[in-house]
C-alpha cells in the first residue's frame, strides 16, 4: 500500500513539473530539441515569459543555432537593457556565429559583439564572464580591427579584483599570446599558488606544451596528481610521455592506471587510453603490442581517423 501511494505521488510530481522546469531538465540531459520544442509551445501563450526566452535561446545556442539564438537574446537585452547577462548572452551567440562563417563576414559583426560585452561589464562590475570574453577578445583579434594587448591587460586587471586566480590566469594567457613566456609562466604559476584547482594546473601544462617543454609539463601535472588525485591526470601524464616519446615506462604506468580506475566522470574515452599504449608501444618498436593496442580503440571507436592512420602506421613497423 505505501509502495502504491509512493508511486502514485512521484506520478503526480512527474506530471505537475512546470514547461521551465521540463525545458531545464531536458537541457541538463542534453536532450536540446526537447527543451526547444517545450519552450516554443509555452511561449506561444506566455511571449513575454523571459525565462522561457532565455532557456529557449540556450537550446538553439546548444545545437549551434546561432541565428536563432541572437534572436532570442536580443529580444531580452531589448526588454530588459539593464540587465548585463543578456548582453553577455547576445554577444556571446554572436561571437559564435562569427567563429562559423567567413572572416570576411565576421568583420561586420565584431563590433557588435565587443560592444555586447562591454556593456555587460559596465552593467556589472563583479560579471567575471564578461571581462574573461574582453580579454579572449582583445588577445585574438588583430590590431588592424580592434585587437590590442593593452585593452586585454586592462581587463584582466579588473578581473584579478575580482577573483586573484582568474586575473592571473587571465594575465598568463595574455602574455602567452603576446609572446612572452617567463611573464605567462610567472602568472599561471601565481595562479596555481592562489587557487591550485585543477584547471590553474591544466593551463599551466597547456602552456609548457606549447612551448615544447614536454619534461616540465609532466612535472606539473604530477604536481597535480599528488594534490587533487584525479585519475583524469594519469592520462594527461600518460598522453604527453606518448606525444613527446619520452619517459615511455611513465607513461605506460600511468596510462594503464588509468585505465584499471576508469570511470564516466573521467572524460576521456578508454579508446583514447589505448590509443596511447599503441603509440608507446610503436615508439618502442614493439609491433604486437602496438597492434593489440590500437585493435583496442577501434574496437570501441572504429570510425576515429587518428586510430586508423595510427594502425597504418605500426603495420610499416
Amino acid at each position: 500500500m505505501l509502495r502504491l501511494l509512493f508511486v502514485l505521488l512521484l506520478s503526480s510530481f512527474c506530471y505537475s513539473q512546470t514547461p521551465i522546469a521540463n525545458a531545464k531538465l531536458f537541457i541538463a540531459k542534453k536532450e536540446y530539441v526537447k527543451a526547444q520544442k517545450e519552450m516554443t509551445v509555452f511561449l506561444e501563450s506566455n511571449p513575454n515569459d523571459l525565462e522561457a526566452i532565455e532557456l529557449l535561446g540556450e537550446a538553439y545556442g546548444y545545437q549551434k543555432k546561432w541565428d536563432a539564438a541572437i534572436e532570442q537574446f536580443q529580444i531580452l537585452k531589448q526588454k530588459r537593457p539593464e540587465n548585463a547577462g543578456y548582453h553577455y548572452k547576445y554577444g556571446g551567440a554572436l561571437g559564435m556565429k562569427a567563429l562559423s562563417i567567413s572572416k570576411l563576414k565576421a568583420l561586420t559583426i565584431i563590433g557588435d559583439v565587443k560592444e555586447s560585452f562591454t556593456k555587460a561589464a559596465q552593467l556589472d562590475p563583479n560579471h567575471i564572464e564578461a571581462r574573461w570574453a574582453l580579454v579572449e577578445l582583445y588577445v585574438s583579434l588583430p590590431g588592424i580591427i580592434g585587437g590590442s594587448t593593452d585593452k586585454a591587460l586592462r581587463y584582466a586587471n579588473e578581473l584579478q579584483n575580482l577573483s586573484k586566480v582568474d586575473g592571473y590566469l587571465a594575465k598568463g594567457y595574455v602574455y602567452e599570446y603576446d609572446d612572452e613566456p617567463e611573464l605567462a609562466e610567472k602568472y599561471y604559476r601565481l595562479a596555481i599558488k592562489v587557487g591550485g584547482s585543477v584547471t590553474c594546473y591544466e593551463k599551466l601544462s597547456k602552456f609548457y606544451e606549447g612551448q615544447d617543454q614536454p619534461e616540465k609539463a609532466i612535472g606539473n601535472l604530477e604536481e597535480a596528481q599528488d594534490k587533487h588525485q584525479r585519475n583524469a591526470m594519469h592520462y594527461q601524464i600518460g598522453k604527453v610521455c606518448a606525444d613527446y616519446n619520452i619517459q615511455l615506462d611513465k607513461g605506460e604506468k600511468c596510462i594503464k592506471a588509468y585505465l584499471a580506475n576508469h570511470s564516466a566522470q573521467d572524460g576521456v574515452p578508454k579508446a583514447w587510453a589505448y590509443y596511447r599504449l599503441a603509440q608507446i608501444n610503436k615508439h618502442r618498436a614493439n609491433k604486437s603490442e602496438a597492434l593489440k593496442y590500437i585493435n583496442l580503440a577501434l574496437d570501441e571507436l572504429p570510425d576515429i581517423e587518428t586510430f586508423m592512420k595510427e594502425k597504418i602506421v605500426i603495420l610499416g613497423l
